[in-house]
């Protein structure tokens, strides 16, 4: 797969490093650096930088005995015979859909996959503690494209702490609220309950100019960062998850932080960012090595490594990158170049070119079909 073609699926299957079709030695010598010294996480060489979870992650699925379809995804998810009680707030949380089979059209399937009954709010956490490897541009369209499909109950939350731009890229700029002012008045909006307490949290968010999605924005000074402790991020992911079916989180780039690690332990679904880039593949890979090492494993089997092309330029390297990482996670998806992403200013799904919405359609299905039952 090239960047300058259509985005695909890999799926995670068994792979070593002496194997035949190892990567050529300018990646290779990377990969070997990031193999020194790895060992299994036991408590004697274990460097305490994150707080162990207290209950192991739930075991990821067995994806690779599961037969491809000719578009060369793997299956998804057969859709529930019956839907769910109405939620009273349904008309904020997304639509309750009436299940069909399903069917035989792999767009139609993957929309189907993102509309089914999320029996549980899900947090999508995209990380890689390298900058510049589009963590952004991914949490806004995965949100984007989750919500342009279940209509509402999708939320973007820039959780960098050193002053993420999400805020400034995606939502209508209706005010200049941030995380810091919903933090200011945490216990107030906690206590509320039904209508009120979504019109509460209403007063602290931005929106997209379709409303298919809603944004809480980052704050910009970085001494804010200090009140982001575990227990204050625990309590945000919990508010959200009230109002919220999916919540996807821009994690910030430093892993010593105790927000970044929070994130981590507490994401449903572990998405790594990365582009074509060596150093880029490396932290990546690197940051595997470390959630691996906290017992995290779980976790890091279930991520989805999502490799975002930033030129039209076709690269060798995509193949070397997406073998690798299809050892390392469930699955690879490539989304391709699109010129409406190359300023860096607003992201606006609608502008997006037919084949990149396809692309982070299908990386989007790719994501939640798990959770989707």
């Amino acid at each position: 797969m090239r960047c300058g073609g259509r985005a695909s699926v890999a799926e995670r299957a068994d792979a070593s490093w002496d194997r035949s079709s190892e990567p050529p030695a300018r990646w290779r010598s990377l990969l070997d650096r990031a193999l020194l010294g790895r060992s299994s996480p036991g408590d004697l060489d274990y460097d305490g930088r994150f707080e162990r979870p207290s209950a192991p992650y739930p075991p990821a699925r067995p994806y690779d005995d599961e037969p491809m379809h000719p578009n060369g995804t793997r299956p998804l998810a057969d859709a529930p015979s019956q839907r769910r009680v109405v939620d009273p707030y349904e008309s904020r949380r997304g639509p309750q859909v009436e299940y069909q089979a399903r069917p035989a059209d792999p767009t139609e399937q993957m929309v189907q996959v993102l509309r089914q009954e999320i029996p549980t709010p899900k947090v999508l956490a995209f990380a890689n503690p390298k900058g510049g490897v589009h963590k952004t541009t991914a949490t806004v369209l995965t949100a984007a494209t989750i919500g342009s499909v279940r209509g509402k109950g999708v939320i973007a939350w820039d959780d960098n702490e050193l002053r993420g731009t999400l805020g400034l890229r995606a939502g209508s700029a209706r005010h200049a609220r941030t995380i810091r002012h919903l933090i200011a008045d945490l216990v107030r909006v906690e206590n509320a309950s039904g209508y009120d307490l979504y019109d509460q949290l209403d007063d602290y968010l931005r929106h997209a100019s379709d409303g298919s999605y809603d944004v809480l924005a980052g704050e910009e000074n970085p001494r804010f960062a200090q009140r982001l402790d575990p227990h204050t991020v625990r309590r945000v992911l919990e508010l959200l998850r009230r109002t919220h079916d999916v919540i996807c989180v821009d994690t910030g780039n430093n892993v010593e932080s105790p927000n970044w690690q929070t994130v981590l332990q507490t994401a449903d679904q572990l998405v790594v960012t990365s582009v074509p880039r060596e150093d880029a593949a490396f932290t990546a890979d690197w940051m595997l090595d470390l959630l691996d090492e906290a017992g995290m494993d779980e976790l890091v089997a279930n991520a989805v490594t999502l490799l975002s092309c930033p030129t039209p330029n076709p690269t060798p390297l995509i193949d070397d990158l997406a073998g690798h990482f299809r050892s390392r996670t469930r699955a690879v998806v490539v989304v391709p170049y699109d010129p409406a992403l190359e300023s860096g200013s607003n992201i606006e799904y609608t502008m997006l070119a037919p084949a990149t919405k396809r692309a982070w359609l299908r990386a989007a299905a790719v994501m939640m079909d798990p959770y989707a039952r």
